[in-house]
């Protein structure tokens, strides 16, 4: 057991044991148990999130998994695959370096303001996690493979969208792409995310995320069959770049050049985030109904269909290719 871990166990086991009615391990073990657990480590995950500059100790951590430091230790590592040290070392990591591409911020604000304790200890972090020291990155940014954390109720829940039993509201609003490049990562036959993840991994998205997008977002897209590569996927993740970028590519990624393209914007209202399964089905649900002749298009088979991450403040959306229809 780490040493952090036992003077916390030793400190606070008894006031947490209290904090959650005097829950144990063997007191989650049958039932609904694996879903206490569950929300325990999303509770310790949200609270990494909200106090990610601060100082976050076991204690905190235990008070918010409502368990022991120990047990609360154990599950976050379980189901996280990281002890609670490397899992916000790596994400105060991964905020910094947005922070130095984005901001502008001089080194020693990045690394005081996420919870650092000396200038000297984040650049070693820095170097140890990607490669190149914090002034390298910001004076030239590549890619990075940067932690993305994913909440471990979002994991859990069923990967098939359901119906939802209350119609909502989606809208519908027509964009432009310009012409442009996209950097992107293909599967091997994966026809959706999940399918995806199965075979390239989930880092990929930390990748991309480290990387300036023209929509300021990396994008799944679902290619056609002459964007296809032999042997390929057709749902790929990537970032869409300007048309003559000549920047580093990261190893097993590929570049594709897209032509200016219409498309229409399909946007659910905001949902829970725990629901997002339901609302990914609400919008799939509308696209289907949809008739693109009310606008005066058609679809459009030559470019392909793109999803933007789901979140739940401002809806999922997807957006579809549409072209003039011919008259």
């Amino acid at each position: 057991m780490p040493a952090w871990q036992m003077r916390a166990a030793g400190e606070g086991a008894l006031k947490a044991k209290q904090a959650s009615g005097g829950r144990t391990e063997a007191s989650v073990s049958g039932g609904n148990g694996m879903t206490q657990q569950i929300e325990a480590v999303q509770r310790m995950q949200d609270y990494i999130e909200q106090n990610l500059a601060g100082e976050i100790t076991p204690a905190d951590l235990a008070r918010a998994a409502l368990f022991s430091p120990w047990y609360a230790y154990r599950l976050f590592r379980r189901h996280t695959g990281l002890t609670p040290a490397d899992y916000i070392r790596r994400l105060r990591l991964s905020r910094s370096a947005l922070r130095l591409r984005d901001e502008g911020c001089r080194i020693t604000d990045v690394a005081f303001e996420l919870g650092f304790g000396s200038v000297d200890g984040y650049q070693r972090a820095f170097f140890r996690a990607f490669g190149c020291n914090p002034g390298e990155y910001a004076a030239k940014p590549v890619p990075l493979c940067l932690f993305v954390p994913y909440g471990v109720r979002y994991r859990e829940l069923r990967k098939e969208p359901k119906k939802m039993e209350n119609v909502k509201t989606v809208f519908v609003q027509r964009v432009e792409k310009p012409a442009r490049k996209v950097i992107l990562k293909r599967g091997v036959k994966a026809r959706d995310y999940f399918a995806y993840c199965e075979e390239v991994g989930c880092d990929v998205w930390g990748t991309l995320t480290s990387m300036k997008s023209l929509c300021g977002e990396p994008v799944c897209l679902w290619l056609t069959p002459e964007q296809r590569a032999p042997g390929t996927s057709e749902y790929v993740q990537g970032v869409e770049t300007v048309e003559d970028y000549d920047g580093p590519v990261p190893e097993g990624f590929d570049v594709i050049r897209l032509p200016a393209a219409e498309y229409l914007m399909f946007q659910g209202e905001p949902f829970a985030e725990e629901d997002y399964c339901e609302a990914i089905g609400q919008v799939r649900g509308a696209i289907e109904k949809y008739d693109p002749a009310c606008l005066g298009y058609v679809w459009d088979g030559a470019n392909p269909c793109i999803q933007l991450e789901p979140v739940g403040d401002r809806g999922y959306i997807e957006l579809l290719p549409v072209r003039p229809a011919e008259r």
